[in-house]
């Protein structure tokens, strides 16, 4: 038995031991959250543990639909069209007892955009944040900003006081490898404290007994034992066997096994989130590869050429078991600027891909490295292998890597990667989302997942003019030009849309959220 296993099988074996009342919830995904400081990391399952212990001023219903959080209503100020005014809940408490104030909404703001945050590029356009007094904050922009609200999403809000008695008023410095308190402890006004955190082993919280929203959501799940699984067999085990309730990652081979099984179910809906391929096209030689003195992905007919030959369709076959979309664009269908036209799958054909790659002089194709998580998406690595095989079909040999996201995701973000996988989801619904993080040139307040090296002074311009234009067909306009640009630069190789499939326990009763995010404040528990 392996260490991890072992672990893996203590930790089940004391969460059944301490026995699950209707009210507990075992629930296991195959990644864990990265940390627990709530602005170190723009990553779904990072977020989807935060949003139980910490809350925004504005949320998402399952369906995309806003609603109030931590802010009761907002709206641009009348006489001054850049600045919006947030009027905050009161009565809000921390879990320590302290009470959530304006100030705090300040300074965690400020904190998000600070140069280690992970979600500076949503907070751009914001010059000034402002307490006008306990339970109101104005965010001033650099121009008026139609859709910030729809940035806030996932930004939390934390105690200034707790944060600095535990200094942990700078954020954590993941891609540098820090560590801090914040990291693994937590003070939040959400409806769930933190009793135990074991990254990669067993989190554990228990209901806030003083949560404002008591009476206003079911609240019915008191106690929540988090497991991370990363073995999809071992996941399913887990469910099947009753050592869980509930599991997000339910793998597409075991569908129909965990649906028909009594006592369990699945449940699907599309997920707003997009998987592709990004490949240095900026550097003049990269490490990755076998070629001496040049870089194959800056000729855009070899980024071509491995577009043709990626067999999205055989990968939803076959790889996904018909539980995906091919795609032709990074975009979900939930985004403003996403258009039939621009989901169309890219036409395979292995002559054309070949004459490309002659073309650009690499008849004899070239060898790279592909570096791919194996606990982050669905089928994430088996999605890497058939790529290898289909790309090996053009010449190009593809040594695959694939390592959990712990250690994939810096990657990515330090830039030490030439060819990687990436997903991508987009908690605002609009393309200005994407751009910011994936297209802009990689500097201090964008493009911190943008390691294709793409730089252009007119898109970046382009980019920036979206977070101002009210006009909205202009701003529309500007978007379809910005993806005709990426698209006709194949900036990035588009797999598919995610489809998510959750299994639980037929007592477990929740919708399918399509940011992949449950929110155990909404689920309910019935006696089976």
């Amino acid at each position: 038995m392996t260490y991890k296993t072992l672990t893996l099988a203590t930790a089940l074996a004391a969460t059944t031991a301490l026995g699950a009342s209707a009210e507990t919830l075992r629930w296991a995904r195959a990644g864990d959250s990265l940390t627990l400081d709530p602005h170190a990391q723009n990553e779904g399952p990072t977020h989807t543990l935060a949003h139980q212990i910490y809350e925004p001023l504005v949320i998402r219903d399952t369906q995309g639909v806003f609603e109030p959080a931590l802010a009761t209503d907002w709206a641009v100020k009348e006489d001054d069209p850049n600045v919006w005014v947030f009027n905050l809940r009161e009565g809000v408490t921390y879990h320590d007892g302290a009470e959530m104030t304006a100030e705090d909404v300040v300074f965690s703001f400020t904190r998000a955009k600070s140069e280690n945050s992970a979600m500076k590029e949503l907070l751009n356009s914001v010059v000034e944040i402002r307490a006008v007094d306990d339970y109101t904050v104005e965010f001033v922009t650099d121009g008026p900003n139609p859709i910030l609200p729809n940035n806030f999403t996932n930004l939390f809000i934390m105690d200034s006081g707790w944060a600095e008695a535990n200094d942990v008023v700078e954020v954590q410095d993941i891609a540098g490898g820090e560590t801090t308190y914040a990291a693994s402890n937590a003070n939040g006004t959400g409806p769930y404290t933190l009793v135990s955190r074991e990254p990669d082993v067993r989190t554990v919280l228990e209901q806030n007994a003083d949560y404002w929203g008591l009476g206003e959501f079911p609240m019915e799940v008191t106690r929540i034992e988090y497991t991370p699984i990363q073995n999809a067999a071992t996941r399913v085990a887990a469910l099947l066997s009753g050592e869980v309730d509930f599991i997000q990652d339910v793998p597409v081979q075991d569908l129909d096994r965990v649906d028909g099984t009594d006592g369990l179910q699945i449940k699907a809906a599309p997920q707003n989130r997009t998987i592709f391929f990004g490949m240095n096209m900026g550097a003049d030689d990269i490490e990755a590869d076998d070629v001496d003195g040049a870089n194959p992905f800056a000729d855009v007919r070899v980024r071509q050429a491995m577009n043709m030959a990626i067999n999205r369709d055989a990968i939803r076959q076959v790889v996904m078991r018909d539980q995906s979309q091919p795609t032709g664009v990074i975009m979900p269908p939930f985004v403003n600027g996403w258009t039939e036209a621009l989901d169309a799958v890219p036409e395979g054909d292995m002559d054309a891909a070949k004459a490309l790659m002659e073309e650009a002089g690499y008849a004899d194709g070239f060898s790279v490295t592909l570096d791919c998580p194996n606990d982050r998406y669905i089928n994430d690595e088996g999605i890497c292998q058939a790529a290898v095989g289909m790309l090996g079909q053009i010449g190009i040999t593809v040594n695959l890597d694939a390592k959990p996201k712990a250690q994939h995701f810096p990657l990515i973000q330090n830039g030490e990667t030439d060819f990687y996988m990436l997903g991508w989801g987009v908690p605002t619904y609009d393309s200005e989302y994407v751009f910011n993080f994936l297209t802009h040139t990689r500097g201090d307040e964008r493009g911190s997942w943008n390691n294709t090296g793409y730089s252009s002074e007119e898109v970046d311009a382009m980019i920036v003019s979206l977070s101002s234009e009210t006009d909205l067909e202009v701003r529309d306009a500007t978007i379809a030009e910005i993806w005709e640009v990426m698209q006709s630069e194949t900036l990035y190789l588009p797999v598919h849309h995610q489809v998510l499939n959750w299994g639980m326990r037929g007592n477990v009763g929740t919708e399918v959220d399509v940011e992949d995010q449950p929110k155990f404040k909404h689920f309910s528990m019935q006696t089976s």
